[in-house]
């Protein structure tokens, strides 16, 4: 196997966009609704409303970055050239929790899926499918997971299309709120501030993935320009498709009261749509999963490859790729490992990990910013100080709200990987003699 150092330009705005929607996964609005909507106490439009607003500064301060850093590393790279090569580690450290854990969640849950469907078929069967298919294409390259990506996507819209669709004729017909102009989605049953914004501490779940397109910086056609425009559409159209989605769905079915919260949105489905649509809706989650899969196993191989490059991971293995393909083929047969880990776990434990990492590397992301200000006045170059501190301090304290939310199981596991990554640091370092190693940029 060779081991070459530049990835191939093949992204441009629309495939960065679609890469970006396939990891988000837009239908996990209607995955997670009974969830939300019980939270909020029926106001689920306005959570994600909320987490939107949110998520957009921190969206921007990762399009400012991504700009300055055109390389691949998302937030691992933007904190170690910015504030400290250590604090860079330390935070790559952390969003591994999220990049190697949730291609592994995403498989399982759609093995959970096709398990409930064909019961007779082990949920192993469905799990060694998902890894298989996703790390082929994955392999061959972007341009061939991309096509296979449109394709699914454009599916998966078509479902959320058909179940709004569906939700306004049933109102319209008289059921649910019987009206579309109702303040019940934004408000719920008591208006609760607290309720909301409980709920959009969970909602900005369904907003993870913006950040994975930085991951796909070099690979990408004019990233200084490409990559910041991504990620703020990725974030905007999201959130749209979240607030409009939570809002029809919640007019058909007010309040947050449901005898089961994990499929309230199939039963909703079978209410609006019949057994027919039920069958449609179900086949819609599953090409979800599987869209979202090819892209965070993507997504993480890149950050593997990125560490593995600078010498923080093993070079050879980590930061090679091979001549024939041009993709990091090791640690995309790795993250295939990690996910049959799955077979021992189930979905709330494993998704306890993801989180805490997230949210951390978006609080540092925005703190990376303003130190990135700090490094250019000193260097004699005016920035924005509203762009660059005001926004990006108003993202990092939202962020270390979010993160403060998670129950305590999450801190704990978080924090104790944490932990693990201190002792790679110090053996690193030297006990922190030495900065960790790093090689040139690419990509400019």
């Amino acid at each position: 196997m060779a081991t070459p150092t530049t990835l191939k330009r093949v992204l441009g705005l629309r495939s960065l966009v679609f890469f970006g929607l396939a990891y988000m996964t837009p239908m996990i609005v209607l995955g997670i609704f009974g969830i939300v909507a019980e939270v909020t106490e029926g106001a689920s439009a306005s959570a994600y409303a909320v987490a939107l607003v949110a998520m957009i500064f921190t969206a921007a301060s990762y399009g400012r970055l991504s700009a300055a850093f055109p390389v691949s590393g998302s937030a691992y790279t933007y904190v170690r050239k910015t504030i400290d090569s250590r604090a860079g580690f330390a935070v790559g450290w952390a969003i591994l929790l999220d990049y190697l854990f949730l291609p592994m969640v995403i498989w399982l849950i759609g093995a959970a899926y096709m398990q409930a469907q064909f019961p007779d078929v082990p949920v192993f069967v469905w799990l060694l499918a998902f890894i298989s298919i996703t790390t082929i294409l994955n392999v061959i390259g972007l341009k061939v997971a991309d096509r296979a990506n449109m394709l699914l996507m454009a599916f998966q819209a078509l479902v959320l299309i058909l179940f709004v669709g569906f939700s306004v004729a049933f109102v319209l017909g008289g059921g649910g709120t019987g009206s579309l102009l109702d303040a019940g989605p934004f408000l719920g049953d008591n208006g609760s501030i607290t309720a909301i914004t409980a709920g959009a501490a969970i909602a900005a779940y369904s907003f993870l993935g913006f950040d994975a397109i930085t991951t796909f910086t070099e690979e990408t056609i004019e990233p200084k320009k490409t990559v910041p425009r991504a990620i703020l559409l990725v974030a905007i159209i999201g959130g749209v498709i979240f607030i409009v989605v939570s809002y029809t769905t919640q007019l058909v079915y007010p309040g947050g009261t449901f005898e089961d919260v994990g499929s309230a949105a199939l039963l909703i489905a079978g209410q609006i749509g019949g057994a027919a649509f039920s069958a449609i809706f179900l086949a819609g989650l599953i090409i979800a999963q599987f869209t979202s899969g090819l892209a965070a196993q993507a997504s993480a191989s890149r950050l593997l490859f990125a560490m593995g490059r600078d010498g923080v991971l093993p070079k050879k293995a980590f930061g090679a790729i091979t001549t024939r393909f041009k993709t990091p083929v090791f640690n995309l047969v790795a993250i295939g490992g990690v996910g049959l880990i799955a077979l021992f776990l189930d979905i709330t434990t494993s998704t306890s990990f993801i989180l805490f990492g997230a949210f951390l590397a978006f609080v540092m992301v925005n703190i990376a910013v303003i130190a990135h200000f700090v490094r250019e006045r000193k260097s004699g170059r005016n920035l924005n100080a509203v762009t660059h501190v005001v926004f990006p301090l108003l993202g990092a304290i939202v962020c270390a709200y979010l993160l403060l939310q998670l129950d305590a199981t999450a801190i704990t596991l978080g924090l104790s990987w944490l932990g693990i990554g201190l002792v790679v640091l110090m053996i690193v370092t030297k006990f922190f003699r030495v900065a960790p190693p790093e090689v040139a940029a690419k990509g400019d």
